[in-house]
């Protein structure tokens, strides 16, 4: 896993380079978060398969509960307009709200709304 260290005013991120990796359970999601040097993880949306946004599967919401259990902070970039589910919608307004887990287009909308 490759990661690219930034220095933010509000602390380190270490955003994940490596273009192939996939979190696609809750293990990938933990060796993600463990191998990162900071305790802000930044990913593109495309590291999560399409069960991580249908919000039915419990997925997203297993992520989100270890990102608070382990007290870390999450950062998912990517393009969110063509979300059609309003649930899931929710979650990012919500989310985004709370500081800890954020979605936005650019990493520096996420330094902003970083808690």
């Amino acid at each position: 896993m490759v990661f690219e260290e930034l220095d933010s005013e509000k602390g380190p991120i270490s955003f994940l380079k490596d273009k192939d990796y996939l979190i696609q359970d809750r293990d990938s999601f933990f060796d993600l978060i463990y191998s990162a040097a900071s305790d802000t993880v930044a990913v593109h949306s495309s590291h999560f398969p399409e069960l991580f946004f249908d919000l039915k599967t419990g997925f997203a919401g297993e992520i989100f509960q270890k990102i608070t259990n382990y007290q870390k902070r999450f950062i998912i970039i990517g393009d969110y307009s063509n979300i059609a589910s309003k649930s899931f919608k929710d979650l990012i307004y919500e989310s985004n709200k709370n500081g800890k887990v954020i979605f936005v287009g650019t990493l520096a909308e996420a330094v902003q709304l970083l808690k």
